[in-house]
């Protein structure tokens, strides 16, 4: 599950470095998109937002799955020793 957040999270980010770079070219190069550079640089600050969110699930995801796995194999230890 963590894999998948950490994949979401960087397509967030690179759609985010995209959107920044849109800011550095004019209106007349691309026919019917925004060229208002602030409207680019807010969707590129939502997005790096929403991929810094996600890359934080990522790893409170990783780490929680690594309690469980230690729990676990604790538990399978203290049961083989009174055994």
């Amino acid at each position: 599950m963590a894999r998948n957040l950490y994949i979401l999270a960087a397509t967030l980010m690179l759609f985010s470095l995209l959107s920044c770079g849109m800011t550095a070219f004019s209106s007349q190069f691309q026919q019917g998109l925004p060229g208002n550079g602030s409207l680019w640089k807010t969707i590129s600050l939502f997005l790096l937002l929403g991929g810094l969110i996600v890359a934080f699930l990522g790893v409170m995801t990783a780490m929680f799955e690594q309690v469980d796995r230690r729990n676990e194999e604790r538990r399978i230890r203290e049961r083989s020793k009174r055994q």
